[in-house]
């Protein structure tokens, strides 16, 4: 049975040996994920500290916030509600309160899912006994994930050192993006002061001084204007300008120091958005405008970066010729939907296949950099080290008087990690908590 279980294993390694060569992917594999999986073991082993008292109190508070949420809830409606259930959610919005019907989800139901209960949230009068069944709903479902958040972080720190080991999982995202598990590190809200909160549990472990966050600026949008060619959206990055407001002024055709907020914040989800696949009708619905007003914003967005348009046209009419897209590294992702006779699916494939060149060299830069990075520190005979990565984000203990030596170390190796036509900006923050440390 050994020996058998041994050939087996042969076998199956001279497959997929011979598929990475067929499908050019071998360097791919031993020039960078392999070398990746020793600094994430690194990381997984060090893991990171915590401080239990806080994360204990927090957790009362969240628990006392989501049992007063349902109880509000229940107040409004009349009747203890089980809040986590669709049938009884459809029954009190849209027979007990009257609301209008949601869209229907593929077993016929209306969904009650938290995009569409804020949908009618944000129309409803907030004197109406719907509004505030709604707002209380919202807010248990707010609060129940932060707790059920802090929940698994306490379950997953260690007794003995108070630290968190989270595993780092390659093969997760398609794209190569790592992802975190047992706890996930990376679904801590960042927008909202609960989430922050969430961060600021996060200390530099005994014998170490401080948390240094170090992370890419606008890291998607960079490779966009470099893969594209682009010189007006190049020039954007080079002019030393807020980026975003630099942008709007040139789609809207204004001098900068004109620009609205509300024109900074549409065109900067317009530049996200293209970056990521978001179609016209998520924009609208992303900005509260009308898809028509969506429509206008995209047309005069590429009649200003025309290369743009014609980059990101060619991604998916060459994963239709191909059948996959690839990163600047040669990472493919393939996308059998592109040929579906389903226009959902055939849709959603093509959203894929404008997003996977760009996040998926996002990704192999950043595995490049910690490859940087690790040789930098392992070079330097430092003890600071990196503990954590977060989408963009690099996390390192800092051992005390190191501060200054290890940030000009991680700054050169993310900011060298690889040349594009637009310099890669690294932005770094220190504290004595995850939340202090970030910039």
């Amino acid at each position: 049975k050994f020996l058998r279980t041994v050939l087996l294993i042969r076998l199956l390694a001279s497959h997929f040996a011979s598929t990475l060569d067929d499908r050019k992917q071998t360097g791919l594999m031993t020039d960078l994920e392999m070398p990746i999986s020793r600094v994430l073991r690194g990381m997984e082993d060090v893991g990171a500290a915590v401080d239990m008292q806080r994360l204990s109190s927090m957790l009362k508070q969240f628990s006392a916030d989501a049992e007063f949420a349902q109880n509000m809830a229940w107040k409004v409606a009349g009747n203890s509600v089980n809040l986590q259930s669709p049938k009884q959610l459809q029954q009190i919005l849209f027979e007990h309160f009257g609301l209008k019907p949601t869209r229907r989800t593929k077993n016929g139901s209306y969904t009650t899912n938290a995009e569409a209960l804020q949908a009618m949230y944000v129309k409803l009068d907030p004197e109406e006994p719907a509004s505030q069944f709604l707002g209380a709903l919202l807010k248990h479902r707010e609060t129940n994930k932060l707790k059920q958040i802090v929940q698994s972080l306490i379950d997953a720190a260690h007794y003995d050192d108070r630290r968190i080991h989270t595993t780092f999982e390659q093969t997760i995202a398609a794209t190569g993006r790592l992802s975190s598990a047992d706890p996930n590190l990376q679904n801590i809200p960042n927008r909202n002061a609960a989430g922050r909160e969430i961060r600021a549990a996060f200390i530099p472990g005994e014998e170490f001084e401080y948390l240094m966050s170090c992370d890419y600026s606008q890291v998607e949008l960079r490779i966009m204007a470099h893969a594209s060619h682009d010189k007006t959206l190049i020039e954007a990055f080079r002019s030393g300008v807020d980026f975003h407001k630099y942008v709007a002024s040139l789609v809207y055709k204004i001098p900068v120091e004109q620009v609205s907020p509300d024109q900074r914040s549409h065109v900067k989800a317009m530049s996200y958005g293209l970056a990521y696949g978001l179609s016209t009708y998520g924009l609208a619905k992303q900005l509260s405008i009308s898809p028509a007003e969506a429509e206008m914003l995209k047309n005069k967005y590429f009649d200003t970066f025309g290369n743009v348009h014609d980059y990101l046209e060619s991604l998916v009419s060459k994963a239709k010729e191909l059948g996959y897209t690839e990163t600047m590294f040669g990472r493919r992702r393939y996308f059998p939907q592109l040929s579906s006779n389903n226009r959902a699916s055939r849709e959603a494939a093509e959203r894929g296949a404008l997003n996977a060149p760009i996040q998926g060299t996002a990704a192999d830069i950043m595995k490049l950099a910690m490859l940087r990075v690790d040789l930098g520190l392992r070079e330097a005979k430092v003890r600071s080290r990196v503990i954590l990565q977060i989408h963009d984000e690099l996390i390192l203990e800092i051992s005390h008087g190191e501060q200054e030596q290890v940030e000009n170390i991680v700054r050169k190796a993310m900011e060298n990690a690889v040349n594009l036509d637009v310099p890669l900006n690294v932005s770094t923050g220190v504290g004595v908590d995850w939340q202090l440390a970030a910039h």
